[in-house]
C-alpha cells in the first residue's frame, strides 16, 4: 500500500477547515507529550483532558473537510498523510512545551483566541461549523480558566515562577498576531457569513489577555513586531519533528488497524 502524501484541493472552504483542525490536532499532541511529565496527578489529567478535547475538535473539522473536498480523504489521511507544507496551522501552537510555565502560557494565548472564536462561529452560516463551535466553545471556555489560573498562580508566585512565566509571554508574544490575519480566500468565506472575521476578536482578546496579565504580575511585551507564515505552510523547525513522531506509525505501517 502506498506511503506517499495526499494532495488536498486548495478550495478555500476546505483550507479554512483544515487550517482550525490543524491547530487542534498539533496542539493536541503537544499537551499529550507531557503525559507522565506534569508536575502533579491534577494537573496530568488536565493536561490529558484538554489534549482530548483538542484532538475531538480536530477530528470533527477533519471529517467535515473530508466531506467538502469529497476526494476519499478521512481523518486519518488529513492527520497523517500530509508533508509539513500541507499544514496550515498556527506557528503558536507548535511551539515546543519547555517547562510547565511555557506550555500555560502557550495554551493561555491560544484559548483565550479561540474560545473568542467558538462563540463567534456558533453564529456561522455554515450549520456544519456552527455546531463544531457550540461544543467546542463548552471545551475552549474551561480551558482559559484553568491556564488563566495557572498564570496568576505561577505569575504571582515565588521569584522564580515569576521569572519563568514572565519568560514564556516574552517568548511567544511574536506568535500570537498570526491568529488574527486572514488571506483572500477567507475574506471570500467571511463576506459569505460563513467564517468569522479574526479583527473583530483582537480588542475582547486583548481586554482579557491584559487583565489575567495584571492580575498575575506579569508585563505585557511591548514588542509589535509578529511573526507569521503558519497559515501559508512556512513553519518553524519545530512541526517537522513533531510530524516524525504523529505520523510514524501511519508512515511505516499505513492503513494499520487496531
Amino acid at each position: 500500500m502506498a506511503t506517499g502524501s495526499i494532495t488536498v484541493a486548495q478550495t478555500p472552504l476546505v483550507l479554512y477547515v483544515l487550517r482550525r483542525a490543524d491547530d487542534a490536532l498539533i496542539l493536541g499532541h503537544r499537551l499529550s507529550e507531557w503525559c507522565g511529565r506534569a508536575p502533579m496527578m491534577e494537573e496530568e489529567m488536565a493536561l490529558a483532558n484538554m489534549g482530548l478535547d483538542l484532538i475531538g475538535q480536530a477530528r470533527s473539522l477533519y471529517t467535515y473537510a473530508g466531506e467538502v473536498e469529497a476526494a476519499g480523504h478521512d481523518e486519518d489521511a488529513y492527520a497523517y498523510r500530509r508533508d509539513v507544507r500541507g499544514y496550515g496551522n498556527l506557528l503558536l501552537v507548535e511551539q515546543p512545551n519547555g517547562d510547565f510555565a511555557r506550555t500555560m502560557a502557550r495554551q493561555f494565548l491560544y484559548s483565550v483566541y479561540i474560545d473568542l472564536y467558538w462563540r463567534a462561529m456558533m453564529a456561522s452560516s455554515d450549520a456544519t461549523l456552527a455546531a463544531i463551535a457550540a461544543k467546542a466553545e463548552k471545551e475552549s471556555a474551561y480551558h482559559v480558566r484553568h491556564c488563566a489560573e495557572w498564570l496568576v498562580r505561577l505569575g504571582d508566585g515565588t521569584p522564580e515562577s515569576h521569572r519563568r512565566m514572565q519568560a514564556a509571554i516574552d517568548d511567544l508574544w511574536a506568535f500570537t498576531g498570526e491568529m488574527f490575519e486572514v488571506d483572500e480566500a477567507e475574506r471570500e468565506l467571511i463576506a459569505a457569513g460563513i467564517a468569522v472575521d479574526p479583527e473583530t476578536l483582537r480588542a475582547a482578546w486583548t481586554a482579557q489577555v491584559d487583565e489575567v496579565l495584571a492580575t498575575a504580575t506579569l508585563a505585557k511585551p511591548a514588542a509589535a513586531w509578529m511573526q507569521k507564515g503558519g497559515r501559508s505552510g512556512r513553519h518553524s523547525e519545530h512541526l517537522g519533528h513533531l510530524l516524525s513522531d504523529l505520523q510514524y506509525m501511519q508512515r511505516a505501517y499505513p492503513g494499520a488497524t487496531w
